[in-house]
């Protein structure tokens, strides 16, 4: 087993390119140079209690961060059609990346060993990373909350107040 990518403020985030529920493709690099800061979130699984309150939570707030010119992209290891169906069911204003292959977590260090009820198996670890517009890293967490993750991560970036 490889060595877990731990990310830091300040660093250079991974460069990618993935596809949307809808097959659209979506290119970090497009979204630098317009000048966008991207969060990106990976979650465990579509249609899940926690996944669910953390994705409307975005969608709840995402008129407060659109005008401060950020882009919210969700990322899991579900299928395009799972994804489809789990933004067609929850109205998401936002696009959910497909990775299947876990390269985009291996790559920001999302897919890490976890435990439940004792066993140790690898999964995905719920974290948020801002990417500013010169491609590094403003602000990253790992193990965050679902509840009240948004509301947060707001008030540690200084948005939307």
């Amino acid at each position: 087993m490889t060595d877990t990518v731990q990310l830091n403020p300040g660093d250079a985030a991974p460069v990618f390119t993935a596809i949307d529920e809808q097959g659209n493709e979506h290119s970090l690099k497009t979204y630098l140079d317009a000048g966008k800061t991207v969060i990106l979130y990976f979650y465990p699984k579509d249609s899940t209690p926690g996944c669910t309150t953390q994705a409307c939570d975005f969608r709840d707030n995402m008129a407060r961060l659109n005008g401060e010119n950020l882009v919210v992209i969700g990322v899991s290891k579900d299928s395009q059609k799972s994804h489809a169906r789990f933004v067609e069911k929850q109205d998401l204003n936002f696009p959910l990346l497909v990775d299947e292959d876990l390269s985009l977590h291996q790559a920001y260090g999302a897919w890490r060993l976890k435990m439940n009820y004792g066993r140790e198996y690898m999964g995905s670890a719920r974290s948020t990373f801002v990417i500013q517009p010169d491609g590094t890293l403003k602000w990253c967490r790992y193990n965050v909350k679902a509840k009240g993750h948004v509301g947060m991560l707001m008030r540690e970036l200084g948005l939307g107040e």
